[in-house]
């Protein structure tokens, strides 16, 4: 089992951002958007660089394509922030309070998620590498034909996780403190999962084996 590479983040001093709100294809480096309503805004295509996004609402925020390198995304808040296909490398998104984010065909790379409640997080089709999700709750993340290679999950909360069609490598399960599955429990292959887990997945992998257990 290899271990997921965590991002070595070297933030420079920020200025503050100055504008009026998000650009479509706008060039954000080296200043921080701190608590700023960007409700419905559109960023599509733009690129974050050596940034800090801090305590910003993203109400049907639209970050399609956008691409965040090098940043720390701390404290934000919305439902329905649109980061479909967008690319985010060397990140930390911190403290996150996120409902039915689309991260769909995004990819993610060398990112840590941690704190924070993320419900309904579309990652499906998705491609994750070196990430890892420590002392989050995640409530119905939908993996579906995602790629997950060397993804930890460390102190977190799973609930009703969604593997369909996913593809699993070196993928670490062992921290969860809650693990449920909703779906994908045969596409565990390339996943690793403690006795205890083992044992509350037994129901599902019953079921999945097609084994019927009576008293």
């Amino acid at each position: 089992m290899k271990g997921a590479r965590r991002p070595e983040l070297r933030v420079p001093a920020l200025e503050p951002y100055r504008g009026g709100g998000l650009e479509p294809d706008g060039d954000y480096d080296g200043v921080e958007l701190r608590e700023l309503d960007l409700a419905g805004q559109d960023g599509g295509g733009a690129r974050f660089m050596d940034c800090a996004v801090t305590g910003c609402v993203l109400d049907g925020t639209r970050l399609r394509h956008a691409r965040f390198l090098d940043s720390v995304l701390s404290g934000l808040r919305g439902v329905g922030t649109d980061l479909a296909e967008a690319t985010l490398r060397d990140v930390e998104l911190v403290d996150a309070r996120l409902g039915g984010a689309q991260f769909y065909g995004a990819v993610l790379e060398r990112v840590v998620v941690r704190g924070g409640k993320i419900d309904y997080l579309n990652l499906r089709q998705a491609r994750l590498r070196d990430v890892v999700f420590e002392g989050c709750v995640l409530v119905e993340p939908d993996f579906g034909g995602a790629r997950l290679e060397r993804v930890e999950f460390v102190d977190c909360v799973l609930k009703s996780a969604d593997f369909t069609a996913a593809t699993l490598s070196d993928v670490d399960l062992r921290g969860a403190v809650e693990l449920g599955l909703a779906g994908g429990v045969d596409r565990l292959s390339g996943a690793v999962i403690s006795p205890a887990q083992l044992l509350d997945l037994a129901p599902v992998l019953a079921v999945q084996l097609g084994i019927r257990v009576e008293g």
